[in-house]
């Protein structure tokens, strides 16, 4: 009878670390899907890729990451869906720069005449040939980031 309740407790105590483990990741972990072309040819419409949730001191240049469009949004945007959200517009782009390094030439037209990026912003361009990036829209604000794209590339493409 006792080895019945040691292990009834230990199953709850098992479960229990379970939840709270599948809930941790729940909020450190988003599935996104990619509907725009910016990123091609390394993400391609459909594309379902796994995002880290992070901000700006957890990225590097090279990074590929999801955050927000500068504001207003541009009509060329990449849409990304994300659980628990109501579908809302989101870019995926590659970092080019952080702040305190310097602007990538090919976005320097669009920086105001800055050579350093600024604290707070990052410079992001898309891989493919038609993203309306910084190199249009100048710096992106580091607090709209919802998180890095986790290596290695994507989780499944429609």
């Amino acid at each position: 009878m006792l080895l019945d309740r040691y292990r009834v407790a230990v199953a709850l105590v098992l479960l229990a670390l379970l939840t709270l483990a599948v809930a941790r990741l729940r909020r450190g972990l988003v599935v996104v899907t990619v509907t725009g072309t910016s990123m091609t040819p390394t993400l391609l419409p459909g594309d379902q890729v796994i995002v880290r949730r992070c901000d700006v001191t957890g990225l590097r240049v090279g990074d590929i990451v999801v955050l927000e469009p500068p504001r207003p949004p541009s009509p060329y945007a990449v849409t990304v869906t994300a659980p628990d959200r109501v579908r809302p517009r989101w870019n995926v782009k590659r970092v080019a720069a952080l702040p305190g390094d310097p602007v990538p030439e090919e976005a320097r037209a669009a920086a105001g005449g800055l050579r350093v990026v600024p604290a707070g912003s990052l410079v992001v361009i898309g891989d493919g040939t038609g993203s309306r990036d910084s190199r249009h829209n100048g710096f992106y604000s580091a607090g709209r980031i919802l998180g890095v794209v986790i290596r290695p590339g994507r989780l499944a493409r429609r």
